[in-house]
């Protein structure tokens, strides 16, 4: 007769909490900075096909890191939410926090159940086309147009984030970094600058335009906020 084993509940938490958290950190890191009319994405990526980030929506933008697949499915996924809700509703209605509950519910099911736990890291962010940033020092996460930003763990737990924000590997020197180098009221370039500029720092090494993934969202653009920066024009951005 086979014995059964018992596995306090807390142990496997804890169990599945270090599984996912290992899958993550394999993987290479990505940052997010905010800057006066938006926010950065940064990863080191070399593949010039397999993006990190993407827009979901208008003004809404995604980010992940982990086990592609796992992330890439949620990302359609929210494009597909996004997009239903704007037809049967409107463009205006389609914001970024029920999306942000969304894939919380959806890390926070997986966890808790009996298949394997997502190895996926997600940041959700949109910005407000409607606000101006005021340039003032008062409360940083104002200063930035409107910014939402939002970070959903492996086990569903989200957080609103401002400033900046470093998921993967490596996040704790990555945060310390632009802890140091964060400066309220820059422009786009000067993100991308600081965003790279840890990343290179961390990883001990100049980080090139061949090897990154730049993109992020700008309030000023019209109606599509999303931009990406690649070639040519990233290695202009960083050499500036």
């Amino acid at each position: 007769m086979a014995a059964n084993f018992y596995v306090a509940p807390e142990q496997l938490m804890k169990d599945r909490a270090e599984y996912a958290r290992k899958g993550i950190a394999r993987g290479r890191a990505l940052v997010a900075v905010a800057f006066g009319h938006g926010v950065v994405f940064a990863g080191e990526n070399p593949s010039a096909s397999l993006h990190k980030t993407s827009e979901i929506y208008d003004s809404i933008a995604f980010a992940a890191v982990g086990r592609y697949n796992e992330f890439e499915a949620l990302r359609v996924a929210g494009i597909r939410l996004a997009d239903v809700k704007g037809y049967q509703y409107a463009r205006e209605d389609v914001t970024a926090k029920p999306l942000a509950n969304a894939y919380s519910q959806a890390l926070g099911a997986s966890f808790m159940g009996e298949t394997k736990p997502f190895e996926v890291e997600l940041l959700i962010a949109q910005v407000d086309g409607e606000r101006t940033p005021d340039g003032g020092d008062h409360d940083e996460a104002a200063a930035h147009s409107g910014l939402e930003l939002f970070h959903i763990l492996y086990d569903g737990s989200i957080v609103d984030e401002h400033r900046f924000v470093a998921i993967g590997g490596d996040t704790e020197p990555l945060r310390a970094e632009l802890e140091r180098r964060f400066e309220v009221g820059m422009d786009r370039d000067d993100a991308v600058r600081v965003a790279v500029g840890a990343l290179s720092e961390v990883a001990g090494r100049t980080l090139g335009a061949e090897v990154l993934e730049v993109s992020g969202l700008d309030a000023r653009r019209p109606r599509r906020r999303f931009f990406r920066l690649e070639g040519e024009e990233l290695t202009a951005v960083l050499t500036a």
